[in-house]
């Protein structure tokens, strides 16, 4: 409705309205009573080669809460004058002569307009594909998927499990990509180039949006006519959108500036109380302030508040297995170092139910000079050893 209301027959006056001049012989503010009070339109009387018949023309069929407003858009339409044969454009329906309009373009707000409910239609497709992946699966079928992690897993990390482990996760695509130096290569988890592309998306609709209300305030400031209500309403979120677009420029800074950073393992998955091997290679020109790896657990609960769900997560062990500080790396010559370190005996091991995770990483920090820190996770799994309880 707004397409066909709004777009179509302003695109209309934009491609299929001919031009030609008119004269303007009387301007008026009209006034009538609106919901909320006296509303006021400018009308002008006009005349053009098309119609002999003087009508009165609405500029923008737009009221005004006060006159001065309405009579500032006519104050832009000089009366007809024969001396000076002041004719303004115009532009007429050639299917109905009587439709002219002395303006086109499209307005600010109508941008505005197709953003909220365009919001809805994202908001609304991806509710639909949610909907597609359980589509032809019972009750039972999609709690067995939760409970298993199944579902959430869209980049197979957690993969199918142990029938006699059922809730701790295979980790099937941590061992298809083999390592150069040891046996596997581990693989990162939550890729930059997404985490750019959401932070990008995020800046481009809310500042996009907010430039309306922006330059509206900036228009009534220019014009003399300050709306200070929409100025003070407009500065949250600019600010808002400025943190965006800073964030968004430090995370394009580490992955532009900052080279890729490998991991490989000498076996995998884990478990408690063996010993592995890790090979570390960081790419790239940096002046390196220091260079850590860790080992680290969080555990992840999932609970109702009222309404709403919450997801609290905390790292429960930490274990500092790589440290170097003060170091230059030399573009085209990556840092590489060898790494051995344990699994603790009776550590938890990985875990995926519905509400409660145990998630296992090498977490690889740096500390660059005159650039911002980066901070690298590579999941592992960590899996118990069935049918031996003392290990």
């Amino acid at each position: 409705m707004l397409f066909i209301g709004e777009v179509v027959p302003r695109w209309r006056v934009n491609r299929e309205f001919i031009e030609t001049g008119c004269k303007v012989l009387k301007k008026q503010v009209e006034e009538k009573q609106g919901e909320d009070g006296p509303e006021y339109q400018p009308k002008l009387n006009i005349e053009y080669d098309k119609i002999s018949n003087f009508s009165y023309y609405d500029i923008n069929e737009t009221s005004y809460n006060n006159r001065e407003d309405a009579q500032a858009i006519l104050d832009r339409f000089d009366l007809y004058s024969p001396e000076r044969n002041n004719l303004y454009p115009c532009w007429y329906d050639p299917a109905n002569p009587n439709t002219v309009v002395l303006s086109r373009g499209y307005p600010r707000w109508l941008w505005f307009a197709f953003a909220v409910p365009l919001s809805f239609i994202v908001i609304g497709a991806g509710g639909l594909i949610h909907t597609l992946f359980g589509w032809g699966k019972s009750a039972e079928r999609r709690s067995v998927l939760s409970r298993n992690g199944v579902e959430r897993d869209f980049l197979g990390i957690r993969g199918r499990g142990d029938r006699r482990c059922p809730f701790v996760p295979e980790g099937a695509d941590v061992t298809n990509s083999p390592g150069t130096k040891l046996k596997f290569r581990l693989p990162i988890s939550g890729s930059p180039a997404w985490a750019l592309l959401g932070i990008l998306t995020f800046c481009v609709i809310w500042n996009g949006i907010v430039t309306v209300f922006v330059a509206i305030a900036v228009d009534g400031h220019l014009e003399g006519n300050p709306d200070w209500l929409l100025t003070l309403f407009t500065i949250p979120f600019v600010l808002v959108g400025f943190g965006a677009i800073v964030i968004f420029l430090r995370k394009l800074l580490v992955a532009a500036g900052i080279g890729p950073t490998r991991l490989e393992i000498s076996d995998h998955p884990l478990h408690p109380g063996e010993k592995y091997r890790v090979f570390l290679s960081q790419s790239g020109r940096l002046d390196m302030n220091a260079l850590r790896v860790s080992l680290t657990c969080e555990e992840s609960a999932t609970y109702r508040q009222g309404t709403n769900t919450r997801t609290e997560t905390r790292e429960v062990f930490r274990s500092e297995l790589f440290l170097r500080e003060g170091f230059v790396i030399h573009g085209g010559l990556p840092f590489e170092t060898d790494i051995e370190f344990d699994v603790p005996k009776g550590a938890m091991h990985s875990f995926a139910a519905k509400h409660n995770e145990i998630n296992w990483a090498l977490i690889v920090e740096g500390d660059v000079a005159g650039w911002p820190n980066y901070r690298r996770a590579f999941t592992v799994i960590v899996r118990p050893i069935v049918g031996d309880p003392n290990r």
